[in-house]
């Protein structure tokens, strides 16, 4: 980042013109004024105010005032006479970053001037950041002009400001992560921390420690504490990705942390209260892994107070074309359009990967295109990739005319006939449990 303009405020001028010099000579630009009334006209220009506290008229503490009241972001630094130490001191309760004790080495100014510009531009990075951050996860900011994603961003809108625990289903790669983020971000626990747990890629072994935390001696190379996943996100939000291979020993810790918000580090008797909200994705059927005995029933209804459901790529395809824009925006080296009949190609497929797979597509087309703009020619799908699932009326491996829910009637039928109306029977020749089978009996409507 470039060194901040500084402005010199000191009424001695041969003072102002040796410090303006030695500043210059550090490579910072600069500017200079006789009295306080003068800076605070240029006070807008400068990255970093250099001022005395003894100028005629308004001093350097009213400087300080009005500069407050004039809300210049400008850190400021005093150079106060040698016995004036406690003004400095009531300088910097108001606001002022550094003293400088005059007399002082040109040597020392340029190092605290230079620490000063330092701080400031770290600070500037970091307000940089935070604004990026709000820009990225700002409602207008995900793609979802089609009505499947503006009804899921509606209710992230409306459950953002809650403390209410929220289940986000999707497919893989439909964006489950960008919606948690986006929730968090306009919660009132922006600024908190985000903690993302990826349930999958957790060994069972390793998934109460690194969650709940441990003790010294816990276990073995369990050399010093350890707090776990909840601890750090205290006052913040917990996302759970891919809550649906939490083995079950874990689930019955997470239900109490849900109910409760406690728990206890491995090895320890002490119980630790924690402030978390509470955000879970699945890209499976969790009311199918309730029927079959891998998932609890109480903890399912802990999670799932606010649903919310991430359509797939294929089911909301009026968003491809300004999905691939974006993506072209952020890969391509230089400026670059996508063609009409490369936006045809990418809308007839079936995007089995989701809109992770359209971005890896757009960034793989652009690498290994000639330059230019993306043509039809250009775009690599993946040749191999199978779709994911199908809509009735689109499904070439039904019977012709028939529906997805129908073909699933008649099996049932079928499985029911063969086993002479035995539910356990029928249950078994479908690799079902009987508690799923009679759950699909009720929806369906089926008599066995």
């Amino acid at each position: 980042m470039m060194k901040p303009r500084i402005l010199i405020v000191e009424d001695e001028e041969k003072l102002r013109r040796v410090v303006e010099l030695q500043l210059r000579s550090a490579g910072f630009e600069v500017e200079s004024a006789a009295s306080a009334e003068s800076a605070l006209r240029i006070a807008d220009r400068a990255g970093l105010i250099l001022t005395d506290l003894r100028l005629p008229g308004m001093d350097g503490l009213e400087l300080i005032d009005a500069l407050r009241r004039q809300n210049a972001q400008a850190p400021v630094i005093v150079m106060t006479a040698y016995g004036t130490v406690e003004t400095a001191v009531e300088a910097m309760k108001r606001g002022a970053v550094d003293f400088l004790p005059k007399p002082f080495s040109m040597d020392h100014l340029t190092a605290v001037v230079s620490k000063a510009a330092e701080v400031r531009n770290l600070r500037e990075e970091n307000r940089e950041l935070r604004a990026e951050l709000g820009r990225r996860y700002d409602y207008g900011n995900i793609i979802g002009g089609s009505a499947a994603m503006q009804e899921v961003l509606h209710t992230v809108e409306r459950v953002a400001a809650s403390r209410a625990t929220v289940l986000l289903c999707g497919e893989s790669g439909s964006g489950k992560d960008l919606i948690a983020r986006a929730i968090h971000h306009h919660s009132p626990r922006n600024g908190r921390p985000f903690v993302k747990i990826n349930c999958t890629s957790l060994p069972e072994n390793l998934m109460e420690s690194e969650l709940f935390g441990y003790e010294k001696g816990a276990f073995t190379g369990a050399q010093q504490a350890k707090p776990g996943k909840f601890e750090q996100a205290d006052t913040g939000t917990v996302f759970l990705d891919e809550i649906g291979d939490v083995p079950a020993s874990i689930q019955v810790k997470l239900l109490r942390v849900l109910q409760e918000r406690e728990f206890e580090r491995l090895g320890s008797n002490k119980t630790l209260r924690i402030d978390v909200r509470i955000i879970a994705a699945t890209n499976v059927d969790l009311r199918a892994a309730l029927e079959e005995g891998r998932f609890r029933e109480d903890l399912y209804y802990r999670l799932n107070v606010v649903p919310i459901n991430i359509p797939a790529l294929r089911e909301r395809k009026e968003d491809i074309p300004a999905l691939a824009r974006r993506f072209v925006a952020k890969y391509a080296e230089s400026p670059c359009e996508i063609e009409a009949a490369a936006l045809e190609k990418l809308m007839a497929y079936h995007w089995p990967g989701n809109v992770r797979e359209l971005e890896n597509v757009i960034e793989r087309s652009l690498v290994l295109s000639p330059g230019g703009n993306l043509t039809a020619g250009a775009v690599r799908l993946d040749a191999n990739a199978r779709p994911r699932s199908t809509a009735a009326g689109d499904n070439h491996f039904l019977p012709e005319g028939m529906t997805l829910d129908e073909f699933e009637r008649s099996i049932i039928r079928e499985a029911l006939r063969r086993a002479d109306g035995n539910k356990s029977q029928a249950a078994r020749l479908l690799g079902l449990t009987r508690n799923a089978l009679r759950y699909r009996l009720d929806q369906m409507g089926v008599e066995g």
